[in-house]
């Protein structure tokens, strides 16, 4: 009967959402995001305007560290937020969180935190990731990202890729090689932020939730720089 009473106990214990203290630790990763992106998109080689008019979602991986490791690989948090609307013609959404997963991810640039930033450039690469968990480079095709404000994808490769992924580090910004890392939604982390269990597919594209406060940052960053999708 104890036996029974603990596991009874301990479903119980699982079942519980993550404590407030969780939840102000979210809206300061989605802070950390925003700040992020703010000081990328000020830098003299950025990512170009004219492909953040053509994605239709952007995620964000502030400071990933040198001792941020779990087995075989990198580990990031961070959100992912998408264009609103049928034809990705509406603002932007409120974030999904999402973890960052790779062996192959490595640091570019010695062991400083590196930020990474994904472009997500078409409904094939939407569908794929918001599925909860996508290997780039398998089951969405991924590319470095052109870096200039004027600098376009040149190559085949980066004009038919579903992503352009982008990393930070001791002040460099450029396109980054991710073939092979793992995307998967933070539901948990979801869970707290939003106080219901929701996958990423409803919190970006189907509107059932309205935008918390950390995200406040990042969301004006990509009204004013990127209000409208080209395609």
């Amino acid at each position: 009967m104890n036996k029974i009473l603990a596991a009874l106990l301990c479903s119980a214990i699982l079942g519980l959402p993550l404590p407030a203290s969780d939840k102000e630790k979210i809206n300061e990763r989605l802070e950390d995001a925003g700040t992020a992106m703010k000081e990328i998109l000020a830098m003299p080689d950025t990512i170009p305007k004219d492909m953040l008019n053509k994605s239709v979602c952007v995620l964000v991986i502030p400071a990933v560290k040198k001792g941020a490791f779990i087995v075989g690989g990198t580990y990031g948090r961070g959100a992912i937020t998408c264009r609103t609307g049928e034809d990705f013609n509406g603002p932007w959404s409120a974030p999904s969180l999402f973890r960052l997963i790779g062996g192959n991810i490595g640091f570019q640039i010695g062991g400083e935190a590196t930020d990474y930033v994904l472009l997500v450039m078409n409904d094939g690469g939407v569908k794929a990731i918001l599925r909860g968990k996508v290997k780039l480079g398998a089951d969405a095709s991924v590319a470095l990202g052109p870096v200039g404000r004027t600098a376009d994808a040149q190559t085949n490769g980066m004009m038919q890729a579903e992503v352009l992924a982008y990393s930070r580090a001791r002040g460099v910004f450029a396109g980054v090689a991710l073939e092979g890392a793992n995307l998967e939604e933070d539901r948990d982390a979801n869970k707290s932020l939003y106080g219901q269990d929701l996958s990423a597919m409803d919190i970006v594209r189907r509107g059932k939730v309205q935008a918390p406060s950390g995200s406040r940052l990042l969301l004006s960053l990509l009204e004013r720089t990127t209000p409208k999708h080209s395609s």
